[in-house]
């Protein structure tokens, strides 16, 4: 969790000023080589530190021979479910008004896909995204008719305001200036993706979203083809980060759409963040990382500023690795 932390301070500094384009060439050293995992069917990789706790649940059932789709479900769940996290699920920090909104999808080989979002009092909204997939006819439920649809599902109604996010919410209050600060862990997401033993690519993503937001603000998390895109003939993306800067421009599925045209998971990742930054004059405060694997095995990640990384499991590897960045700061 402290890098994650350290990610969002570092460009609260980098990012005092107005960023011209001068600025972000600083890593021209950096080779964009293509990421081959060792063994890599099956494959998981996820966002953040947390993400290794989070592969080690979704590598059970991969290495059992189970699904990728069953496999990022009960890995992220694994997150959702973590008090201690705070920018996911249980523990996540609240709203201006001091409520927990979660958001989440998830997407399968298929391209068969489900969301929630601005839901309240379920601990693992992946696993109600999973059910509208499979349930209904629809792609996303939001609010009270999300709430409604997971407890006729079974789902149980859950405090998830915990004692350390409300005393952090009341601090908070004593000012009540929303700023989002970067690599700080209070703007977050875990996004993963797998490949099964089929050769299969199934992709989730869930968050409680940025800190102390507006009530009602809904990121780019439970967005397909914004937070989290899988196309099952290229590869699958996800996104963390400033969701508003990801929906822009449609950042997963541009992704997925780069690798389709040749590009390596990592220069798919990079011309994503590029773009991000060509739309922003200010990046201030504006942090946003994508991580992505290729039907091959092949994965990469990259960020605007230095701090995002992710985490891989395979047969022969299980590791946390650092993105390549194009602010250094």
């Amino acid at each position: 969790m402290s890098g994650r932390r350290n990610f969002i301070k570092t460009s609260m500094l980098a990012s005092a000023a107005l960023i011209t384009p001068a600025a972000y060439r600083g890593n021209k050293n950096q080779q964009q080589g293509k990421n081959t995992a060792k063994g890599a069917k099956p494959i998981v990789v996820s966002t953040w530190q947390a993400g290794l706790s989070a592969n080690k649940t979704a590598w059970a059932t991969l290495a059992g021979g189970g699904s990728a789709l069953d496999a990022v479900e009960s890995g992220v769940r694994v997150t959702e479910s973590d008090a201690e996290n705070s920018s996911v699920g249980l523990g996540g920090l609240p709203d201006c008004d001091g409520k927990v909104t979660l958001d989440a999808c998830i997407m399968d080989h298929k391209t068969r896909c489900g969301a929630v979002a601005f839901l309240q009092h379920i601990e693992n909204p992946v696993s109600v995204a999973r059910k509208v997939m499979e349930d209904t006819p629809h792609v996303m439920l939001a609010g009270e008719g999300a709430l409604q649809f997971a407890l006729e599902k079974g789902f149980e109604k859950t405090n998830l305001l915990t004692t350390s996010a409300k005393k952090k919410w009341q601090k908070w209050l004593e000012k009540s200036r929303y700023q989002p600060v970067i690599n700080i862990e209070n703007h977050d997401t875990i996004g993963m993706l797998a490949i099964d033993q089929n050769g299969d690519l199934s992709g989730a993503c869930t968050t409680s979203g940025m800190a102390y937001k507006l009530h009602g603000r809904v990121g780019d998390s439970p967005i397909i083809g914004a937070g989290l895109f899988v196309d099952n003939e290229v590869g699958g993306a996800c996104a963390t980060g400033v969701g508003e800067a990801v929906i822009r421009i449609a950042g997963s599925a541009v992704v997925v759409e780069l690798m389709r045209n040749g590009h390596s998971p990592e220069e798919a990742c990079k011309e994503a963040v590029l773009r991000i930054i060509k739309k922003h004059q200010n990046l201030k405060n504006l942090q946003v990382g994508f991580l992505a694997l290729n039907k091959n095995g092949e994965y990469g990640g990259y960020c605007i500023y230095k701090g995002f990384n992710f985490a891989l499991k395979t047969r022969a590897e299980e590791k946390l690795i650092d993105a390549k960045y194009e602010i250094d700061k």
